[in-house]
């Protein structure tokens, strides 16, 4: 029951509902592997429902995917893979790629046969991203990279990495960068795992020297880097602040684990959270609290009732704004800056579930692991709390982007040819007193 592109026609809720009910009738079997579930669900156009009809999407509004979402839980069926490649590489490419790399790239990452990680950040160059150093040098036909980046999620699973590196010097430094997909599996290529508080290992130092990216992986034009790079910022924030499921879901690629498990080992069960050991952020929403202060009675304290109430509220407005979001790129306009209130959003999500889902656990808090309250998706969530203000643009850079591109306000100085503008606001602060 393969859809093909001349039968992807627009729908309403209720006849979605309809043809994706038949669908799963029809093609569910717990005993096929993962790797196969996958591949119907890529056949079906199910994996990347919002993406066009062109590329493997049926060209779903956000309200619309998010009705084969809870169809699919409902169905108590696993969803497609998960991780950077479907949030971020494959937003990436049908924007900028060539029709060559969009067949090349995307069936594979929808049908989690590759699993990617984002080489952006550098040791030197966090906040200021289009500082960085990362060297990439013609060789004939091919690229050799050198450098080294941080904080890299996933990278000791990745097949494919979002490579941005200077390829020219000499010109300002928005200008010299080029966007790359970069094959990790090479020995040039060294990925040390960052050891986090919550004892995983999430994040990842990469270093290269003499890397080879292959002809023809160039995303974007030559020298356009930065503004592809902008289009992986604005879906990471938007996905990130909107609760993507891509960002926390199954992991896909080889090292990932899962391919040649049963598709009904991973199925979403009643009570139980399928954790991929990317961390509990995304799994500690206001739902499960309510289930933890229902079960502990203390879903009649009123202090406990009002900051639930609270997280549920920010919740739906990142629902709302993330909506907006994909309605604006739809029209050809992109997201804008709404992505960064998202991201901020985000943040305060977090440090919002953490103090409320440590006062509801109580002593219960103190412990971790799969057996302890809540299963320990509030305890790490906890623990893991701090990260979200800081990966994917810290909460400085955003409110920053919000004041200037939004509000009109002067551009914060960030090197010294702002030394000027910056002595000019200090004498005006001092003859305000």
């Amino acid at each position: 029951m393969a859809i093909t592109q001349e039968k992807v026609q627009p729908k309403g809720a209720d006849e979605l509902r309809e043809e994706l009910r038949a669908w799963l009738a029809d093609q569910w079997d717990p005993e096929i592997t993962v790797k196969e579930w996958w591949a119907r669900l890529f056949e079906g156009r199910w994996s990347a429902p919002s993406w066009p009809v062109e590329w493997y999407g049926r060209g779903l509004s956000g309200d619309l995917a998010r009705v084969v979402s809870e169809e699919l839980r409902a169905a108590g069926v696993p969803a497609g893979p998960g991780g950077l490649g479907i949030m971020l590489a494959g937003p990436t490419i049908v924007t900028h790629g060539t029709d060559e790399q969009r067949e090349r790239y995307l069936p594979a990452l929808l049908k989690g046969e590759e699993a990617w990680c984002q080489l952006f950040s550098e040791p030197n160059a966090g906040s200021d991203l289009a500082g960085l150093q990362t060297r990439a040098i013609q060789d004939g036909e091919e690229w050799l990279v050198t450098g080294q980046k941080v904080w890299s999620s996933g990278a000791h699973t990745a097949d494919l990495g979002m490579l941005i590196a200077r390829t020219d010097a000499d010109v300002p430094k928005h200008q010299g960068i080029t966007y790359f997909a970069i094959e990790m599996d090479q020995p040039e290529i060294e990925v040390r795992p960052i050891r986090e508080m919550t004892g995983r290992a999430l994040f990842n130092e990469v270093f290269m020297d003499n890397a080879r990216v292959k002809a023809g992986c160039v995303i974007g034009r030559l020298g356009n880097g930065w503004a592809v790079a902008n289009t992986t910022l604005a879906n990471e924030r938007s996905g990130l602040g909107g609760g993507s499921d891509a960002a926390g879901g199954f992991p896909a690629g080889p090292k990932g684990g899962l391919l040649d498990r049963h598709a009904g080992d991973i199925a979403p069960k009643p009570g139980k959270t399928f954790r991929t050991g990317t961390g509990a952020a995304f799994a500690a929403g206001s739902g499960l609290m309510i289930g933890q202060a229902k079960e502990l009675g203390r879903n009649g304290d009123p202090v406990i009732r009002q900051e639930l109430a609270k997280l549920y509220s920010l919740e739906q407005i990142s629902k709302f704004t993330s909506l907006r979001v994909k309605a604006a790129s739809k029209s050809g306009k992109g997201p804008g800056a709404e992505v960064s209130t998202m991201k901020l959003n985000m943040s305060r999500i977090t440090r919002l579930g953490r103090e409320t889902g440590l006062a509801i656990l109580g002593a219960h808090g103190m412990l971790m692991g799969r057996e302890s309250q809540s299963g320990g998706i509030v305890q790490e969530m906890a623990l893991f709390s701090p990260a979200p203000s800081i990966y994917g643009g810290t909460d400085q850079i955003q409110k920053n982007i919000i004041g200037e591109r939004v509000l009109g306000l002067p551009r914060e100085p960030r090197d010294d040819k702002d030394v000027a503008f910056k002595d000019l606001m200090q004498n005006r602060l001092d003859a305000t007193g």
